[in-house]
């Protein structure tokens, strides 16, 4: 038996310390399904990797079926009302996978979870960090979604947690956008190789939404408000911010309060999950690597036998 692919077990409710992370690549209209059988040509833009969307074992019992299962029919209408067919299968696919991720750490039906809006630290208004109703009691499950043109994340920690992934934008759109980060941020990205701009952005970006997702505020806050760059003593007190590998197109990070987490297991779900009938499905990319400056102090690694990638941090 190759155990370097042998299937994980019904994901448990991780354990103090430690984040799963779950990446899918939503359906794209338009693109013919991956052949994952075909030799793949080598070079840059086709860079190994142990395992991907379509090697990585799925939890059991997660759904291919060809109807979103398990979504309420207030997520079914606000996925139909999306104009852009694209944006329509994002929305579908990020709620299915959370749905069923969620059902199988709580043991219960995708359709049976109920969704609730915590407190908002602001004003105490309904609309702050999105939680998930847990019958019977039993240790917190704390989750954050978030999607991004082709890439979906789903985080799931037992203490509060904030996860983004943000496309890597044009050059047009960091000079835009540059001037609603932190001054020290803004600092730090006038220094970047102009090469390395956009990848930089995207780190700051993605820290910067996980961090406010996470204190529950989102975007009401304002993003000069805090500083989420490379030098670790200016961020917020008591609180951990890492970057994510999201592949070449895509940066990634999550914010969790306290200690950084001792482990981050990363891992793609199948690119089959479903939306709508006969979808069409995007290519696999490949995992990146930790790109330079990222989550100082702490180094990446990856798991043979699952192919998922562990980040260990010092504290």
């Amino acid at each position: 038996m190759d155990t370097a692919h042998a299937p994980d077990p019904v994901p448990t409710r991780p354990a103090p310390g430690h984040v799963d992370v779950w990446l899918v690549r939503p359906p794209l209209p338009g693109r013919p399904p991956a052949d994952h059988h075909a030799p793949r040509p080598s070079g840059p833009s086709h860079t190994p990797r142990p395992s991907g969307p379509s090697h990585t074992p799925r939890p059991p019992g997660l759904s291919t079926a060809s109807q979103p299962p398990g979504l309420s029919a207030a997520e079914l209408r606000r996925a139909a009302s999306f104009a852009r067919p694209a944006d329509r299968a994002a929305y579908a696919t990020a709620h299915t996978a959370l749905r069923q991720l969620l059902g199988r750490y709580l043991d219960r039906p995708p359709a049976a979870l109920t969704f609730v809006r915590e407190p908002c630290p602001g004003c105490a208004g309904p609309h702050g960090r999105p939680a998930v109703v847990q019958a019977g009691g039993g240790p917190p499950l704390h989750f954050s979604l978030a999607h991004s043109r082709g890439l979906i994340a789903v985080a799931v920690a037992p203490r509060v947690i904030g996860v983004d992934v943000e496309r890597l934008p044009s050059p047009e759109t960091v000079e835009a956008c540059a001037r609603a980060l932190h001054p020290g941020e803004q600092a730090e990205l006038a220094a970047a190789p102009p090469g390395e701009r956009r990848a930089h952005f995207g780190r700051l970006w993605t820290r910067k939404e996980a961090y406010l997702k996470a204190l529950g505020t989102g975007l009401s806050r304002h993003p000069r408000t805090d500083y989420l760059g490379s030098d670790l003593s200016r961020r917020p007190a008591r609180w951990a911010v890492l970057d994510l590998p999201a592949g070449p197109e895509h940066a990634a990070a999550i914010a969790v309060p306290g200690d950084r987490p001792d482990h981050i297991t990363v891992r793609w779900l199948p690119a089959e999950l479903p939306y709508g009938e006969g979808a069409l499905y995007g290519e696999e990319a490949p995992y990146g690597e930790d790109p330079p400056g990222a989550n100082p102090g702490g180094t990446v690694t990856r798991s043979p036998r699952s192919g998922s990638t562990i980040t260990r941090s010092s504290r």
